[in-house]
């Protein structure tokens, strides 16, 4: 076995010095124009300190403990997530793949045969053992840097897969934290009902009694008026059940759990509006995984054109076996019996009809796609936060004036309604006035949730805790 190491030795040794080229180009990221600040801030924006980015635990910003409980779980039990996690896990493996083709592969053979062959002067001659293990090896030397190139590419489509694993735990973890929001902004509109409710009720009685007394003030159809307000105000408080019933299943099955086994009492506030720093534009490049994915793709797609190129070139296979053969079979392994062999196997393709300039063409083909995705990706993340940082300036505007119109309007219910136990105004007034405040009331409320919801979309698309430096190539 001693030559057969030697052999093994001299095909890495031959390897060595043949395998140092590999055709195709070097990757380089794609250039993409990244603008100085976000045209929805005003003027420059310096970059806030790391310490105020989101990070990991962002959720954490909203002080909601229904947040703190359930976020962790969609790492570990979302069935989207677990998705990309086999994906990057079966991308690892084919890494590993990958890579054991630029090694020689070893092994052993071994046989044995039982014969008998007939004498020269008739009969049959004796049975005779025969037998041989031999030790070889063979090698596919990557002159070109074909098989490099082939690992360069599982190397980033493991790297991409990576950054799409985190892509879908912040995308399902930022739709678990929007879902909450609708169900905590769903209790407090079942809340708002119930005071209305209550409030109708009391209207209710206030008109019974007057009609009772015959006060001109109120009808008998300001009695039916206030009873119909009373009934819708009632069935809208039951039809949100509905909506509540539904966002709790989908609750559950963000944290991978049957609907039936998730029980969320009812909150009795929002969670906190944190105010998120988006720092500058170039920061994006870093921070969203989805880009650090596409750009990923197109470092596979780069090496996937130096794999066609390679074909271009001849291959070079280096064998070699070592070991003892023997008949008959007693004494095999003595010295004597020793065998070996050295071999060097090459191909090229002289005529293929365009196939190899086609593959290459294919290749950079798609090495253009993949840049048209990366940069569209990148245009697509400064879209998004545009339009997140527009819609939080002009929100918190709406919503300071909704709650000015909240407090006039509560104001003025309460005139409307002593004006009518007054008897100076009629029950139209009292309504009208209750139908004002519960309409602005809802759409402050209403703001208020769209304010979370984008302060969420904000974190997403920031690339919430994660950075481009996580992207660690596990497979090496």
């Amino acid at each position: 076995m001693k030559t057969t190491g030697l052999a093994a030795l001299a095909i890495v040794a031959v390897g060595a010095v043949l395998g140092g080229c590999a055709v195709g180009p070097d990757y380089h990221r794609p250039a993409v124009p990244v603008p100085r600040h976000y045209t929805a801030l005003a003027g420059w924006t310096a970059a806030q300190p790391a310490d105020a980015a989101p990070k990991g635990d962002w959720w954490t910003a909203f002080h909601d403990p229904l947040l703190d409980r359930l976020e962790p779980a969609v790492a570990v039990s979302n069935q989207t997530v677990r998705q990309a996690v086999a994906n990057y896990q079966q991308a690892i493996e084919a890494t590993r793949v990958a890579r054991s083709a630029l090694l020689p592969a070893i092994g052993i053979t071994a046989s044995a045969t039982r014969s008998r062959s007939a004498r020269s002067g008739g009969g049959s001659g004796p049975v005779v053992d025969s037998g041989s293990l031999e030790g070889v090896a063979s090698w596919s030397v990557d002159l070109w840097g074909g098989l490099r190139r082939q690992l360069e590419q599982s190397r980033a489509i493991a790297a991409a897969d990576q950054a799409q694993l985190a892509n879908a735990t912040l995308a399902e973890q930022t739709l678990l934290a929007t879902t909450v929001i609708d169900l905590r902004v769903t209790d407090a509109d079942i809340a708002l009902e119930r005071r209305t409710v209550r409030a109708y009720r009391d209207s209710l009685r206030v008109v019974t009694q007057q009609a009772s007394a015959g006060v001109s003030a109120a009808p008998p159809s300001a009695v039916i008026a206030a009873r119909t307000a009373l009934d819708n105000e009632q069935a809208a408080l039951i039809a949100l059940g509905v909506a509540r019933a539904q966002y709790l299943h989908a609750i559950a099955v963000l944290v991978g759990r049957n609907p039936e086994d998730l029980a969320i009492p009812a909150a009795n506030r929002l969670p906190a509006l944190p105010t998120v720093p988006p720092g500058v534009p170039s920061t994006l490049l870093e921070r969203r995984p989805d880009i650090a994915a596409a750009e990923r793709a197109v470092a596979a797609e780069n090496a996937a054109v130096g794999v066609a190129t390679a074909a271009y070139f001849p291959s070079l296979s280096l064998s070699a076996a070592g070991g003892f053969a023997q008949s008959p079979l007693d004494g095999l392994l003595h010295t004597a019996n020793d065998v070996w062999s050295l071999g060097a196997d090459s191909a090229l393709a002289l005529l293929d009809f365009g196939a190899r300039r086609a593959q290459v063409r294919a290749a950079r083909a798609a090495y253009r796609g993949a840049v048209a995705n990366y940069r569209n990706t990148v245009l697509n993340a400064f879209a998004h936060v545009e339009d997140d940082l527009s819609s939080l300036r002009i929100l918190a505007a709406q919503a300071a004036a909704l709650d000015r119109a909240v407090a006039d309007a509560a104001r003025g219910a309460e005139i409307a309604l002593a004006e009518f136990q007054a008897g100076t105004v009629d029950y139209t007034a009292v309504a009208q006035a209750q139908a004002t405040l519960l309409t602005d009331r809802r759409n402050a409320l209403a703001v208020r949730e769209s304010r979370l919801v984008t302060t969420v979309a904000l974190i997403g698309d920031l690339g919430g805790g994660w950075s481009a430096t996580a992207l660690r190539d596990k497979s090496r």
